[in-house]
């Protein structure tokens, strides 16, 4: 079968939920992967005031990744009014029933009581911040992950040279850091991710993302192509074969 693959999933749907005061935009791609492997981010959001100078770090990143900013005015200085907007919103996509998990990302323990109330329906809810976060909010969460590990494994991926037989684009960037981010995304206990999972994490974290692009008609093929930095296991099962990446060290 032709890259079957790539077929869609189905996954859990997660609401991605951030207060642009007390998160780092530098590590937006870093913490939608954390996100991503726990479920399709399908709504994405930051709080902040958006008319002060400090919301101006995330404003090329948030389209990018395709966040919606949601404007809060600071009614009274020194107060952050930016938490009560995002608590607000979060019970109403919780009442509305159109995602299986949330993912709040600040360092505030103003969020602990969103977050038990989130568990307290059945629902998954992550939340990622810095080491200094209380907590409180940190136990409050199923999953939580700290700012400071998403730098230290933040990796810039060596530039590949063109392969052989046009593998790849003159005008397209170098695919590895996307590929590299999709398996961080996908990959399990053992090591290993499935491919599947990986096209799934590909098309979340850039939708236009084709390996055509790239002068490859399936995805197998182009990771095949950069052996240096990946790995692949084949697997027979009633007849298919299922593809498994790995990332070399």
């Amino acid at each position: 079968m032709p890259d079957d693959q790539l077929k869609t999933l189905s996954r859990s749907k997660i609401a991605m939920l951030i207060d642009g005061d007390n998160a780092q935009a530098g590590l937006l791609a870093q913490m939608l992967v954390e996100a991503g492997r726990h479920g399709q981010v399908t709504v994405r959001r930051i709080y902040g005031d958006w008319t002060t100078n400090s919301m101006n770090s995330w404003k090329d990143t948030l389209n990018f990744h395709a966040f919606q900013p949601i404007q809060q005015f600071r009614y009274t200085v020194g107060k952050n009014a930016t938490d009560s907007a995002m608590i607000i919103d979060a019970m109403d996509i919780l009442h509305t029933g159109v995602v299986d998990g949330f993912c709040l990302v600040s360092s505030d323990s103003d969020y602990t009581r969103l977050a038990t109330r989130i568990r307290e329906t059945g629902i998954f809810v992550m939340g990622i911040g810095e080491k200094k976060t209380p907590k409180p909010f940190v136990n409050a969460c199923d999953v939580f992950v700290y700012t400071e590990n998403l730098v230290a494994t933040k990796k810039v991926a060596p530039q590949q040279k063109p392969q052989k037989g046009g593998a790849k684009k003159k005008d397209e960037p170098d695919p590895v850091p996307l590929l590299t981010q999709a398996f961080e995304m996908a990959v399990q206990q053992d090591g290993w991710a499935a491919l599947s999972s990986m096209g799934n994490a590909l098309y979340q974290l850039d939708p236009a993302f084709d390996p055509r692009s790239y002068g490859h008609k399936q995805l197998s093929k182009m990771i095949s192509k950069y052996k240096d930095r990946f790995e692949i296991r084949l697997q027979e099962i009633d007849g298919s074969t299922l593809f498994h990446v790995k990332l070399k060290e």
